[in-house]
């Protein structure tokens, strides 16, 4: 994300972070918010070729730039550098137990931000050892655990790119509870435990749990059960073959009866308890977690409505605009939000797809493609540099024409 304050008077032409800068009688200040476009740029490298464009069109100018993100990947980079945060490096276990090298982000003293995918993520079990039936989410519960530990009683946790199917249950094991066959004994946690837990017992789940707020950024509305349950929905994409599922599904069904039966909560009518293979009903269960929009939980981490005070303009973005843009993506978070206050919002995006304009019914207002002729994608890739400054230039060409109107 980049942003400050435009404006041009006789003589001077400048953009200065959060000040007011006059154009004539009225003043102006654009907030420019843009993630990385995956695979191509930075949101740093962004916001430089933002700056070196607006220089050229407003010379003199002073600018300063934040990533933004939705829940996906980059966001605990999105929180860390907005916030001047740091780095949490710890081992943990990975989805297969094996022993993995993970992360977390640490800021303003109290709160701590976990991508789960950085513990039990689906890139980290190799192709041909996918199978949720053996995978875990331990390794997240132990991010969890450390933060705790390190006094954080505020705790954000992405939970996108799972290759867990096991209910949370290893999370949870992680952080104190034990999960016990129809003998007594514990079990590990993995998706295949779904058919044999009998009890759960929440005794000794790590004390700070009941001191601390849990947000989970979650983007989807599934159940933990049915067709449109955790196994149906996502197991196939982590390796689950139509026998594998069936298994996994009654062992589903199991667990949220037990987990009625022994803690009161009917998970199935919790909407998102199917995220992240379950994770999402065990968050809400244990930790009493609440489940919110990976786009609005980021722009509230970094202020961004004390941050669009006194402002007249949004720029945002991404790689591609379409509808599905308008489904907790970073333009619709922002657009929302402008929109409640009255500003409008314009978006530089690479391409254009199905329904994009779509999005114009959730507060972006008009779209700036980066590809300027007929070209591939390798190309385009290639090109993703040049191709930005130019649609950056005309971005800011546009806003000055735009100025000169307000003069008349």
């Amino acid at each position: 994300m980049f942003y400050g304050t435009l404006t041009q008077g006789p003589g001077n032409s400048t953009i200065d972070l959060r000040n007011s800068i006059t154009f004539g009688r009225r003043n102006h200040e654009i907030f420019i918010c843009i993630r990385f476009i995956k695979g191509t740029l930075s949101s740093e490298r962004i916001t430089q070729l933002l700056e070196a464009a607006a220089e050229q069109t407003f010379p003199g100018c002073e600018t300063a730039g934040v990533p933004v993100a939705d829940g996906g990947e980059g966001t605990i980079d999105a929180v860390i550098s907005a916030l001047n945060g740091t780095y949490r490096r710890l081992t943990v276990h990975g989805p297969l137990m094996e022993e993995a090298q993970s992360f977390y982000g640490e800021f303003e003293g109290d709160s701590a931000i976990i991508e789960m995918a950085a513990a039990s993520g689906l890139p980290m079990v190799p192709a041909d050892r996918r199978n949720p039936l053996n995978t875990t989410t331990y390794g997240t519960g132990e991010l969890i655990k450390d933060a705790l530990d390190r006094g954080y009683r505020k705790i954000s946790i992405a939970i996108g790119g799972s290759a867990t199917n096991d209910g949370g249950m290893g999370a949870m094991r992680a952080l104190g509870v034990r999960f016990l066959d129809d003998q007594g004994n514990e079990l590990e946690g993995r998706g295949r435990d779904l058919t044999r837990v009998a009890d759960i017992d929440v005794s000794r789940i790590h004390p700070a749990v009941s001191q601390s707020r849990f947000t989970v950024m979650c983007d989807v509305t599934n159940p933990l059960t049915g067709p449109d349950g955790a196994t149906y929905t996502f197991g196939k994409q982590k390796g689950g073959t139509p026998e594998i599922l069936d298994v996994l599904e009654g062992g589903m069904i199991r667990y949220a009866a037990l987990l009625k039966e022994k803690l009161g909560v009917d998970v199935d009518k919790i909407p998102g308890a199917g995220a992240a293979g379950g994770l999402g009903a065990a968050f809400c269960v244990f930790l009493k977690a609440n489940l919110k929009s990976g786009i609005d939980t980021v722009l509230d981490l970094v202020h961004f409505d004390s941050l669009l005070e006194g402002v007249d303009l949004v720029i945002t973005g991404e790689g591609r605009m379409d509808w599905q843009s308008a489904f907790g993506k970073v333009p619709s978070g922002i657009g929302k939000r402008c929109r409640e206050r009255g500003i409008p919002v314009a978006a530089i995006v690479g391409g254009m797809g199905d329904k994009a304009e779509t999005i114009f019914d959730y507060g972006i207002d008009s779209i700036i493609t980066t590809i300027n002729g007929a070209m591939d994608i390798e190309e385009a890739l290639k090109r993703a540099e040049e191709l930005y400054i130019s649609a950056a230039d005309r971005t800011f060409r546009m806003l000055k024409a735009g100025m000169s109107l307000g003069r008349k």
